[in-house]
C-alpha cells in the first residue's frame, strides 16, 4: 500500500512538530504527514517535574494540537527504510509512503554506560514515552534509596526534583570534578551543588559507578572509590546519542560529531532530505568543529530553518552554528550559559578577557524576594567580541541568558555591551546603575 505525501516528517517530537507547522506556514497547499514512533510523547525539558511539581504526570503530554490547528495529518507508525532512489519510506506497518521532500528528526536515545548489572530492575533509562515514564514515577516513588547516574543538566534536574518527595534518600554521581562541568565553570557549578546539598542530596563527584548488584532487581552499586550504597532504583541520566541508523542505512553522511551531516540550510547530502533536531549533526559557532547538543531550543531553531527552505531558501537565516545555550532551575536558583565557558575558551587557545559582576536582582536590594545575581562574560581579547556567558541568581536569570546568547549571535563587542540600552524596575531587574551584564563588559577590560 502507497500513499503519496509532499512533505513527511519523521519524528513527532518538537522538532518534528516545528518543522511541518513551519513547512505549512511556507508552503500551505503542500499536503504534510508528521509520522511519530511513539503514541504517547513528552515535552522532552518537562520529564524530571512529573515526579512532583505536576499534579498528574500526563499534564507534561506533548499533544498534536499544534498540528491539527494547521491541517497537518498525524500518524502513528516506524520508519525502518528510505528508498532515496524512487522517494519513499517504507514502515514497520507495511505501509509505504512517497514523498517530495523528507525531514528527518527522530531525536536522541540514552545512552545505556556498560557497567556490569546494568541490565537488573529497577534502572531506569530516560525514555521519552509517556507510558514507560508513568510506569517508572509509580515505581520509583515507591522506593527509598534512589541513586542518579550523571550530574548534567538531566541528573541535577532529577535530583531537585526527587528531592521534593518525603521519605527519599537521593544520591547523585558524577565521574567528573564538578556538576554541570560541560556548560559552566567551576564557581557556577559549586553553587548549583551547594543548592542540591542543602536540599538533603548526597553529591559525589568525581566518582564512578563500577558495578550494580543484587538478584534479580538493583539492591546496591558500587563505586569506583570502593563504597558501597544501598540502592532501590536507579536514574540513568547521563547522556544520550543521536538516532542515525534509518539516515546511515540510506547512505546519508554522517558528521564527526555522529550526527546527521548537513549544511548550515539543515540539508543533507541528498537535496530533498532535511534533518533537524538531536538527530541532526551540529557544530561549534566559534571553532566550527562537531559538538553534542541536544536541547529542545535549538531544535526548534533548526526545525524553522528547515520547515521555511524546503523547495526554495526563501528564508536567508542560515545555521552559522551551535552556541549551546543553557538554563536550568534548583529550588529557586537559575543557572544559565551561553557559548564558551573560561574553560572551553582556554582549550581552544583562545586570548581571552574575562569580567565578572556580583550584585541583586532587584533593587533597591531590601525588596522582597530580592536573590543574588553573578555573571561572568568571555571576551575575544584583541576583537573585543564576546565568546561566552554564564549567570546565576533569580528567575531573571532565565531571560538574562536569552540577550547573552543574542549577544554572541550578533557578534557584540564589550563596547556595545558597556553602552547597553536596558529596561529596569525595581521589581524586575537590577539597578540601571549597577546593572550585571554592563558591569561584566567593564570588567574585562578595565
Amino acid at each position: 500500500m502507497e500513499e503519496k505525501v509532499d512533505i513527511l516528517v519523521i519524528g513527532g517530537g518538537p522538532a518534528g512538530i516545528i518543522s511541518a507547522v513551519t513547512a505549512k506556514k511556507y508552503y500551505a497547499n503542500k499536503k504534510i504527514l508528521v509520522m511519530k514512533s511513539i503514541e504517547n510523547g513528552v515535552i522532552p525539558c518537562g520529564i524530571p517535574y512529573m515526579f512532583a511539581s505536576l499534579k498528574n504526570p500526563d499534564e507534561n503530554k506533548l499533544g498534536n494540537a499544534a498540528l491539527e490547528k494547521n491541517n497537518i495529518s498525524v500518524i502513528v507508525d516506524e520508519a525502518v527504510k528510505i528508498n532515496r532512489d524512487n522517494k519513499t519510506v517504507d514502515t514497520k506497518n507495511k505501509k509505504t509512503y512517497r514523498y517530495e521532500k523528507l525531514i528527518l528528526a527522530m531525536g536522541s536515545s540514552p545512552v545505556i554506560p556498560p557497567i556490569p548489572g546494568i541490565d537488573k530492575k529497577g534502572i531506569y533509562p530516560i525514555f521519552k514515552d509517556m507510558d514507560y515514564l508513568k510506569n517508572a514515577i509509580e515505581q520509583i516513588r515507591k522506593t527509598k534509596n534512589i541513586v542518579i547516574l550523571g550530574g548534567g543538566f538531566i541528573g541535577v534536574e532529577f535530583a531537585d526534583e526527587i528531592a521534593k518527595i518525603k521519605g527519599l534518600n537521593v544520591h547523585l554521581v558524577e565521574m567528573l570534578p564538578d556538576l554541570l562541568a560541560n556548560s559552566f565553570d567551576s564557581e557556577f557549578s559549586k553553587a548549583a551543588e551547594e543548592k542540591l546539598k542543602s536540599k538533603g542530596v548526597t553529591v559525589l563527584t568525581g566518582t564512578r559507578i563500577e558495578e550494580f548488584t543484587g538478584n534479580e532487581k538493583i539492591e546496591e552499586i558500587r563505586l569506583s572509590d570502593g563504597t558501597k550504597l544501598p540502592a532501590d532504583s536507579v536514574i540513568l541520566g547521563a547522556a544520550a546519542a543521536p538516532d542515525t541508523k534509518l539516515a546511515a542505512d540510506a547512505g546519508l553522511d554522517l558528521g564527526r560529531g555522529k550526527g546527521i551531516w548537513v549544511d548550515e540550510y539543515m540539508r543533507t547530502v541528498d537535496p530533498d532530505i532535511f534533518a533537524v533536531g538531536d538527530c541532526a549533526g551540529k557544530k561549534d559557532f566559534y571553532t566550527r568543529k562537531d559538538v553534542s547538543v541536544m536541547l529542545a531550543s535549538t531544535a526548534t531553531a533548526e526545525a524553522r530553518i528547515a520547515g521555511a527552505n524546503l523547495y526554495k531558501l526563501k528564508v536567508v537565516r542560515e545555521n552559522k552554528g551551535t552556541i549551546a545555550i543553557y538554563s536550568t532551575y534548583i529550588d529557586g536558583l537559575v543557572l544559565g550559559s551561553a557559548g564558551l565557558t573560561e574553560n572551553s575558551a582556554k582549550k581552544e587557545n583562545f586570548e581571552i578577557a574575562t569580567g565578572i559582576s556580583n550584585g541583586v536582582d532587584k533593587h533597591p536590594a531590601t525588596l522582597p524576594g530580592t536573590n543574588k545575581i553573578k555573571v561572568k562574560l568571555i571576551f575575544s581579547k584583541q576583537s573585543g567580541i564576546i565568546l561566552g556567558g554564564q549567570v546565576y541568581g533569580g528567575i531573571s536569570c532565565g531571560e538574562m541568558i536569552n540577550l547573552i546568547g543574542l549577544a554572541i549571535q550578533k557578534r557584540v563587542l564589550s563596547t556595545e555591551l558597556e553602552t547597553l540600552q536596558m529596561a529596569t524596575h525595581p521589581y524586575l531587574t537590577s539597578a540601571p546603575t549597577v546593572y550585571p551584564i554592563v558591569l561584566a563588559a567593564q570588567d574585562a577590560f578595565k
